[in-house]
């Protein structure tokens, strides 16, 4: 099978997880498998995002060493990726601290947006906004 992007979508065999007791979660899996995927992708794709821009900023950091000083431009980039770090370091350590944290950081992230205070890095934000936009298209069709 071929989606729009002509990438190779993989069939994923979750027949491991059919027994009596897991029925049910292997039901869910295989009706939101192909959903999962895409956003496990597209989560790989923004990390690999940060990552380069991460490398961008360790250059001028490596300029600012060498030179002492860095132009407005790749100042303020600098300040975004750190921030983007932050935001990263923020969302990473519950996922490993907190039990049942991957259920609850959508809400908070969702409420976060509703007071003014944006939790993703700039990467995912993009991402973000496109999604918004096509809900508002699809419900004025």
């Amino acid at each position: 099978m071929e989606d729009k992007n002509n990438i190779k979508k993989e069939e994923i065999d979750f027949s491991y997880f059919e027994t009596k007791e897991t029925l049910e979660f292997s039901e869910k899996l295989k009706t939101h498998g192909t959903k999962a995927a895409e956003v496990m992708k597209t989560f790989v794709s923004k990390m690999g995002t940060e990552a380069k821009e991460t490398r961008e900023a360790s250059k001028v950091i490596v300029k600012f060493l060498k030179e002492g000083k860095v132009s407005k431009e790749e100042e303020h980039e600098l300040k975004s990726q750190i921030y983007d770090l932050f935001k990263m370091a923020g969302i990473g350590v519950p996922f490993v601290l907190i039990p049942g944290s991957t259920l609850l950081m959508p809400f908070l992230i969702k409420l976060a947006n509703k007071k003014g205070i944006e939790l993703l890095p700039s990467a995912f934000k993009k991402e973000h906004e496109d999604a918004l936009e096509d809900k508002k298209e699809q419900s004025s069709d």
